[in-house]
């Protein structure tokens, strides 16, 4: 079943009296228990579609189903809450709130879904124990590693339940060693729960670890299959 299906979305941006095109007539499935790695140089489009894709940003035409729900023509406050249900977003830069512990951090989605506190941090703490910081929860974000760090942003991200996680670079302030420890962990949450992920990188070496690479080039999709053998993509 896909979970997501675009159709020839397109998108641009206007300054003024300028109007930069970014993408052009875009197919793209997703099915569900997909793991995507979405490449491309810079100015490629990648990014735009990221956000497109989290409903972050809104296509100019085209149609886009999440989850069999069609939500080409909701409003903002309708994206919201599809979000809330649907998406589970990881950042390059961690995106936590500095003034709250650990397990309030990733408390904190549920409470904006309308859960009640005690229940909220159960939640959150059975999320870091899965994500290997069981004993952590009680620290600030600046009393992490980069590594741990991310590993808060995946607890959060996933606090939800969503069937979808979107990644944005998600190693890209990690070093060797710490972001082989955070694709093992992304990998084994696509095997072993069947979550769907799309991650969006430059490293070729990152996007090895997907099933699935899309590559783009001047807004357009080039390339659709399996990540090449060899170390290639």
């Amino acid at each position: 079943m896909s979970l997501i299906e675009l159709s020839g979305i397109r998108k641009s941006y206007v300054n003024g009296d300028v109007v930069t095109p970014v993408l052009f007539d875009i197919d793209l499935q997703v099915r569900q228990g997909d793991y995507v790695a979405l490449m491309g140089p810079s100015g490629s489009g990648k990014s735009t579609l990221m956000n497109l894709l989290g409903l972050l940003d809104r296509a100019d035409s085209g149609h886009y189903q999440l989850h069999g729900q069609d939500v080409t023509d909701l409003n903002a406050a309708q994206h919201a809450q599809v979000r809330n249900q649907t998406i589970g977003f990881v950042f390059q830069s961690f995106n936590l709130l500095k003034r709250m512990s650990v397990l309030e951090n990733v408390a904190l989605p549920l409470l904006y879904a309308g859960q009640g506190r005690a229940r909220a941090r159960l939640k959150a703490q059975e999320l870091l124990d899965q994500v290997g910081l069981a004993d952590l929860g009680h620290r600030m974000p600046n009393q992490l590693s980069g590594g741990q760090q991310q590993r808060v942003a995946i607890a959060r991200a996933l606090v939800n339940q969503p069937p979808l996680l979107l990644a944005d670079e998600p190693t890209g302030n990690l070093d060797t060693k710490t972001t082989l420890e955070v694709l093992e962990l992304i990998g084994q949450l696509n095997r072993d729960q069947g979550l769907t992920i799309v991650v969006v990188t430059h490293e070729p070496d990152v996007a090895l670890h997907a099933k699935r690479l899309v590559r783009l080039k001047d807004g357009r999709v080039v390339y659709d299959g399996a990540v090449a053998e060899g170390g290639q993509v």
